[in-house]
């Protein structure tokens, strides 16, 4: 199973282009083809694991800076290096997810699209939580977060001394950014993209195509 991550900058007028940092920040994930620049301010990758797609949505969206637009299907073999190049179902509902969340207003502007419309839909309100949950951290909070390893026992200490503050503080921002609720959530919101599969043909063309 395959996803393609197409992102583009909400606001690259007043900010400047940010795309470097943006694929510095994605690095780190496992990628089928490695996210790259498209056109302008846009981004796109391919990977193959769910959980690597809600993790790479989710780093997006924390600076509060893109569109994160998730398209459920593969890309046509041979996969080229320049994805410019490429085609498939995945890059097709990438586009049209990246669209959509373009149209987001005050909602975090991200959106799934997939073969199983229903199932995508119910993965896009999930990861539109989770983005809200994110996006919406301090940067106090995320001096914390970073730090913490999800999952290990006993961190909660190490991490007060590292950072030179209580181990009260520490608990308290890890509450108050609902850190063990997201990572609670994040294989649902995986499972769901999983589901949204369906035979990778071509999505039918939407009104005005």
């Amino acid at each position: 199973m395959r996803y393609v991550l197409t992102i583009n900058q909400r606001d690259s007028r007043e900010v400047g282009d940010l795309v470097d940092d943006l694929l510095r920040s994605l690095r780190r994930f496992p990628t089928t083809v490695p996210f790259q620049r498209s056109v302008g301010d846009e981004v796109v990758g391919v990977v193959d694991s769910a959980t690597t797609a809600v993790d790479a949505a989710l780093q997006a969206l924390r600076p509060r800076r893109w569109h994160v637009g998730i398209g459920v299907g593969g890309v046509t073999p041979p996969v080229p290096e320049d994805l410019l190049d490429a085609s498939g179902p995945g890059l097709v509902y990438a586009r049209r997810a990246v669209d959509r969340a373009r149209r987001t207003g005050e909602r975090t502007p991200l959106a799934v699209e997939g073969p199983d419309g229903a199932i995508a839909a119910d993965a896009e309100a999930v990861l539109r939580l989770l983005g809200q949950i994110v996006s919406t951290r301090t940067a106090a909070e995320w001096a914390v977060l970073d730090l913490m390893t999800p999952g290990a026992r006993g961190q909660q200490k190490h991490v007060a001394q590292e950072l030179g503050i209580t181990a009260q503080a520490v608990s308290r921002a890890v509450v108050r950014s609902s850190w063990t609720e997201e990572w609670a959530t994040r294989p649902a919101a995986a499972r769901l993209l999983d589901l949204a599969h369906g035979p990778e043909s071509l999505p039918p063309a939407g009104p005005g195509s």
